[in-house]
């Protein structure tokens, strides 16, 4: 495996590429060109010039997150293939920059969904949380408002403005979807961009729905086992595949992580590794990579990818705002420095414990 950190790009972050280049073990970064709206090509002189920024601080591009899919596709209106079309127009720029992993997600209106993002815990660190009553109690077109106050000044992936104003729109846009229509409108996408992904060896990784459950009535597909397994075999190429985030397979506590893992063999792609804390199982809150702060057993989950011979980017995710750092909720630097040196320190152990086993 490939130890990475996520990066917004220099317009964006608050963290340097050479604060990341000082992490032990991290050698690349999961960048994008974050001022790109869904369903707009992206120029090939912008791409070569992210890649050469990152290569120039002595880092690899090891992959994209995200080229975000145009709602058009996902409700699967009258004008979906023209954005397909920019769609695979992006990837070949991408695969002719040398770009082989490219991180996406087939979410309705939401991205990604929480309810508080400084929630404080015991030690004074403030973490990204979701509880469903906080859920229940909003009008969806308030959802933004309501987290608003507590992004640090950053815009929020998934949660920029001008898409926030047009919740209303959005909402009416999917009224008609259901699970089946969005598996079938995720099939149609994929069958249209394998081929130049073959060409290219475009590995797509699908990010699963977080949380994995419906908000607010909107379908929700990428959440579990059967569900992640149906979409592999529906298009059967080894360049569909998944980025296996724990924290958001792991927001439902009957997914089986490490099953899912072992079951999903040469066809997970990109790794997020991060742990969850619950207070009941519909309240969580992040918590610090470590197995101790939280629900999971992160070792088990490590095990289980090095046993299936994960080589793909990983990198740990959302990190608990410490030391007084500022930053974009769930993107400091200082939590997720620790969180690369503890999954590399487990990496090694297991590494380690394999080679001595007869």
């Amino acid at each position: 495996m490939q130890m990475t950190l996520r990066w917004y790009g220099s317009k964006y972050d608050t963290v340097t590429l050479k604060q990341i280049r000082q992490i032990p073990g991290v050698t690349g970064v999961i960048s994008t060109l974050y001022g790109t709206a869904p369903g707009e090509v992206w120029e090939t002189a912008d791409i070569l010039a992210l890649k050469k920024e990152i290569q120039d601080a002595g880092l690899e591009l090891a992959g994209i997150e995200s080229v975000n899919v145009h709602d058009a596709i996902k409700v699967g209106s009258p004008d979906r293939d023209r954005y397909i079309d920019h769609y695979i127009t992006t990837l070949e720029r991408l695969g002719q920059a040398g770009i082989h992993m490219v991180c996406y997600n087939f979410m309705p209106v939401f991205d990604w969904t929480r309810t508080e993002l400084a929630r404080m815990r015991p030690d004074g660190s403030t973490v990204l949380a979701y509880t469903q009553k906080a859920v229940d109690a909003l009008d969806p077109e308030k959802m933004f408002d309501s987290i608003a106050g507590e992004m640090n000044g950053a815009v929020m992936p998934g949660w920029e403005p001008e898409r926030m104003a047009r919740v209303k729109e959005l909402f009416e846009m999917y009224r008609d979807v259901d699970d089946e229509k969005l598996f079938a409108n995720l099939k149609y996408f994929l069958e249209r961009i394998m081929p130049v992904c073959d060409k290219y060896d475009i590995n797509m990784a699908i990010h699963p729905d977080d949380p994995a459950w419906s908000v607010f009535g909107l379908p929700r597909i990428i959440i579990n086992k059967p569900n992640i397994l149906r979409m592999m075999k529906m298009v059967d190429n080894p360049h569909n595949g998944v980025t296996f985030c724990s924290g958001s397979y792991g927001t439902n506590l009957e997914n089986d992580l490490p099953d899912m893992i072992r079951s999903l063999k040469g066809r997970i792609h990109f790794a997020h590794v991060r742990n969850l804390k619950f207070n009941s199982p519909d309240d969580f809150e992040e918590a610090a990579h470590l197995s101790s702060d939280g629900t999971f057993d992160m070792y088990e989950i490590m095990r289980a990818l090095y046993e299936i011979g994960f080589s793909g980017p990983i990198r740990p995710d959302h990190g608990r705002m410490i030391w007084d750092e500022t930053a974009m909720p769930g993107y400091g630097l200082y939590d997720r420095a620790l969180g690369a040196a503890y999954l590399n320190g487990l990496w090694e152990a297991i590494e380690k414990q394999a080679q001595r086993t007869p």
